[in-house]
Formats: structure tokens, C-alpha cells, sequence
């Protein structure tokens, strides 16, 4: 970030550009994906590379993704807060599948209607 902003001048197109670049470059960056840690033995999957911990678990505010809201109610039944949940492991990786392809297919529908928008913008300049 430092040398992009060192990078631009500071024309009226120097924030557009560099929201662009910044775009560009978090692009090829892997997505994280839900899985069930049942389901998977190799425990080096669950390590979080950037933050360069063993054992890492995501959620926000169980209001925005379904995902979140099976995270919550797992960690509070793991932490005794609530009843256990009557659901197997392979159904929790089922459901860890699907929202990870609904996800995919968010990002990927968003990446193209940026790249139309940047078309447009190009074009148009």
C-alpha cells in the first residue's frame, strides 16, 4: 500500500487508480473455504497462513452469512454454552460445500461486473 501511494501523483484520478491496482492484486489471493474439521485429518489445513496460526476459526456476525450462524451455534455447543447439535459431520461439510459455492459464485459474479465497470471507465477516459 505504502508504494502505491508513493507510486501516484495526485491528479483527480490518482484514487480511482489506485483502488484498481489495490483490486488487481488482492485478486489471485485463495479465498478461505468452510470445511468440517471432522471431515478432514490433516490438521495443517486449519492453520491460518497470514496470521500464522495453527488453529483458526472465522466467523462475523451470525446476521450476514449461514455459515456464521453454524460456527456460532458449534463453538457455543463446544464451549457447553448450548445443547449439542444433532447434525453429522458429513452433513456440517455438506453444508460447508455449499455455501463455500455460494461463494465462489458471488466473488466470481462480482469480479465481473468490476471488470465491466472498469471497462467502462477505461473506455469512457
Amino acid at each position: 500500500q505504502k508504494s502505491l501511494n508513493e507510486t501516484f501523483g495526485a491528479d483527480k484520478y490518482t484514487r480511482a487508480r489506485k483502488e484498481v491496482l489495490t483490486y488487481m492484486f488482492s485478486r489471485p489471493m485463495q479465498m478461505a473455504l468452510y470445511f468440517c474439521t471432522g471431515v478432514l485429518k490433516d490438521e495443517t489445513l486449519f492453520r491460518h497462513y497470514a496470521l500464522n496460526v495453527p488453529f483458526y476459526t472465522h466467523f462475523t456476525s451470525p446476521i450476514r452469512r449461514y455459515a456464521d450462524i453454524v460456527v456460532h451455534r458449534l463453538l457455543s455447543a463446544s464451549l457447553g454454552v448450548s445443547s449439542h447439535i444433532k447434525m453429522r459431520k458429513e452433513d456440517i461439510q455438506r453444508q460447508a460445500e455449499h455455501c463455500n459455492d455460494r461463494k465462489m459464485a458471488s466473488k466470481r459474479v462480482q469480479e465481473l461486473s468490476a471488470d465491466l465497470f472498469f471497462s467502462i471507465f477505461v473506455r469512457v477516459r
